[in-house]
């Protein structure tokens, strides 16, 4: 057998850590003790008495903590005047899992000032003089009761240790809790250790719904007063939540799976409170039954802005008749880029998507998805579940496993009957107790790993041996500004089939990476577009290669490739097979050349610093301003035009709205020996296909030498 990827030998993911930090460990159940005698009371002497006879004994009032979400009130201890004018709100989730509790709690700053303000130095007491607040001051009404917070002021997850478990005659018992703190500018958490507070129930304030009250003083591990906690019962739910459904009109709304089981009845099953809102019914089709991405992208905006994010928790679901880059839908990830133009609470999902006619399929084959009622609605909660951050799961066949797998899985014939209608037990665990960031929208973007403990996550990461990932660029030098091109292989050197990912296309989810500049600074990068429950796995034969390209300008933390100098690129592959996590890594260098002229200087510039320029490239359109004047910026400067000229070439070439394609443009941006991957070069191909007078095409694409491997069929690539 031959061995043509020696030099690239096969290597697991390397240990090069994230910008971001690990989520929290999320809070284990809290086992009830022994149970032991509970204490009596002392009784009182009593005397002999005529009838009637003493009650001997004191009525026993026992207390337990009622499940549900309690409304969070800490005030830390005041270590300067203005000290007490600040205090963090928040919720409490405490759930009853048979003998055992499970809590968390998140908490917001609220912070507000006297007006005039006193001098920090002031001696004696503050004056009284009429408090003006100056931002928000208005406190959370618990008769509302679920509450929501603004999203730049998350401060704290809290990981309950220590709890009430079932019943206690005393007025009290210990809270103890580990404290997070959130950095939002890296999604990163660090653990301020441990916290215990002693919680006393006592009266309610107005407009508690319950006398399901209690305060206590909060200690560090030192055993030092840091201020006071209150928490009050609000709701038998933990978190809540609207759904809003948009549709054309041809296209069915995914309310129910046809057995009685509806979205708000699968959310109850994790504690939410989910408002089903059937919105716009009638939704116009920009141009025609097929939507482009770009198109989606534009009315997933217009919805998006119509919510304040602040103020509910609203995910969003689109449904068409056609996708033009995918078959049944896809949801735009905010990790793929910096832009604030990426929503991660919701998708479009196309219900005229016809399900394969084959035995696999069961009753459904060969049948338009929107009438297969049951795994139309299965696929709208899986991806509902991708927004709230949780990934797929093949422990099981519940909601975060793919259609694919699940109909795979079956009696031959009789899918969808074997569909497990709930979430798998550690997936429901984060819906009820993972970090608010992680589960409502607009903060935290999809991607980031999750682990139950505190170690890296690549280490939950097994290495797929017989298989090798070769990564090639396809220029080794490019000029400040312009993407990087890549070329990946991942190549079988055993005797034997591997189950491999359908696609190594950014697209399918299987796929990211990080870039390294020469300073050691890591920056990542990961899909825009995601298709819906592209999980398929297919065998690859020994000898053979699953090839794939991807075109690389931003990420999460902005420019990939900011500056000049020398750059490793490292891609990774992963998937499942049977709940357990294989993946590879191959890693490339790649040199930036500095700008040749001040105008290309200005070029790049505008380029690297437009977020909406990722956007503009990976998906095309009109409606991003800014991002279309980055990609043009390219397209006039001479150093940068054959970097940029596929990007503009298949915008124009693509109708948005009311705009139809112009060909005529994209082919003559694409005159002038283009720089292209392997999938650019086949939608160049598509682009330039003109017609002979016979009936048949011709191309008018010109040769070029970039291409890496011109007489393979690549994958497609997100662009």
């Amino acid at each position: 057998m031959s061995n043509r990827f020696g030099e690239f030998p096969s290597i697991g993911i390397p240990n090069i850590p994230d910008p971001e930090g690990l989520l929290p460990r999320l809070p284990e159940p809290i086992p009830d003790p022994t149970p032991d005698p509970l204490p009596l009371p002392q009784l009182p002497q009593l005397e002999l008495q005529p009838f009637p006879f003493p009650r001997l004994f004191p009525p026993l009032k026992f207390r337990s903590l009622r499940e549900g979400c309690y409304l969070m009130q800490f005030t830390p201890k005041p270590a300067f005047p203005l000290g007490g004018f600040v205090h963090y709100d928040g919720t409490m989730r405490i759930e009853r899992d048979g003998l055992n509790t499970i809590a968390s709690g998140d908490l917001y700053l609220h912070r507000w000032y006297p007006w005039p303000v006193p001098p920090v130095a002031l001696p004696g007491p503050l004056p009284h003089a009429p408090l003006i607040p100056i931002g928000p001051l208005i406190e959370p009404n618990p008769a509302q009761g679920i509450p929501v917070f603004p999203r730049a002021r998350y401060r704290y997850y809290l990981r309950v240790t220590q709890i009430l478990e079932f019943l206690t005659l005393a007025n009290s018992f210990t809270l103890g809790f580990e404290r997070y703190l959130y950095n939002h500018s890296s999604h990163s958490w660090t653990n301020e250790g441990l916290f215990t507070a002693q919680m006393s129930w006592t009266a309610a304030p107005a407009g508690y719904p319950s006398s399901d009250y209690l305060t206590g003083q909060v200690k560090d591990s030192t055993g030092t007063a840091v201020g006071q906690l209150s928490m009050g019962w609000v709701s038998p739910f933990l978190r809540k939540a609207t759904i809003e459904i948009d549709r054309v009109a041809a296209s069915e709304a995914p309310l129910n799976n046809g057995l009685g089981l509806d979205i708000a009845r699968v959310y109850r099953q994790v504690g939410w409170d989910v408002t089903v809102v059937e919105s716009q019914i009638n939704i116009a089709e920009p141009s025609g039954p097929s939507w482009s991405d770009a198109e989606m992208h534009a009315e997933m905006l217009a919805r998006r802005d119509a919510a304040n994010l602040d103020a509910e928790w609203r995910y969003h679901v689109l449904c068409v008749r056609e996708l033009d880059s995918t078959s049944r839908g896809i949801m735009y990830d905010a990790f793929g880029g910096d832009s604030n133009n990426i929503p991660r609470e919701g998708m479009g999902i196309a219900s005229h998507w016809v399900t394969p006619d084959t035995l696999t399929w069961g009753t459904v084959r060969n049948m338009r998805f929107g009438l297969a009622t049951a795994p139309y609605f299965r696929t709208v909660i899986h991806e509902l579940g991708h927004a709230h951050g949780l990934y797929h799961n093949t422990v099981d066949m519940g909601f975060m496993n793919t259609t694919d797998v699940i109909a795979a899985s079956a009696t031959p014939g009789t899918f969808p009957a074997n569909i497990q209608w709930s979430y798998a037990t550690e997936d429901a665990k984060r819906m009820r107790h993972a970090p608010d960031p992680w589960v409502r929208p607009g903060m935290i973007p999809f991607g980031q790993p999750y682990a139950s403990m505190p170690i890296s996550p690549n280490d939950l990461i097994e290495e797929a041996h017989g298989l090798a990932l070769k990564v090639t660029p396809l220029l080794e030098s490019v000029p400040l500004g312009a993407p990087v091109r890549l070329e990946v292989e991942l190549y079988n050197a055993s005797d034997r089939p591997l189950p491999v990912p359908h696609s190594l296309s950014l697209k399918g989810g299987h796929v990211r990476g990080k870039v390294v500049d020469a300073s050691g600074q890591v920056r990542t990068f990961w899909p825009i577009v995601r298709c819906i429950e592209d999980g398929q796995l297919d065998l690859l034969a020994p000898e053979e290669a699953l090839r794939g390209s991807m075109t690389l300008l931003r990420g999460a933390q902005g420019a990939l490739f900011p500056s000049s100098g020398a750059f490793q690129v490292i891609v990774e592959a992963s998937w499942e097979i049977n709940g357990m996590a294989f993946g590879l890594a191959g890693t490339t260098t790649v040199l930036v050349t500095p700008s040749v002229d001040q105008d290309h200087a200005n070029a790049a510039l505008q380029i690297l610093s437009t977020p909406d320029a990722l956007l503009t490239l990976a998906l095309g359109g009109d409606h991003l301003a800014d991002g279309v004047a980055a990609i043009r910026a390219g397209i006039t400067n001479p150093v940068l035009r054959p970097h940029f000229a596929i990007v503009e070439a298949k915008r124009v070439g693509q109708r948005f709205r009311e705009r139809a394609a112009d060909l005529a443009q994209a082919r003559k941006l694409l005159a002038d020996r283009p720089v292209l991957s392997d999938s650019e070069r086949k939608r160049a191909n598509e682009l330039t296909r003109v017609p002979r007078r016979n009936g048949k095409q011709r191309h008018q694409l010109p040769e070029q030498t970039e291409t890496v491997h011109p007489q393979k069929e690549p994958t497609e690539s997100v662009n």
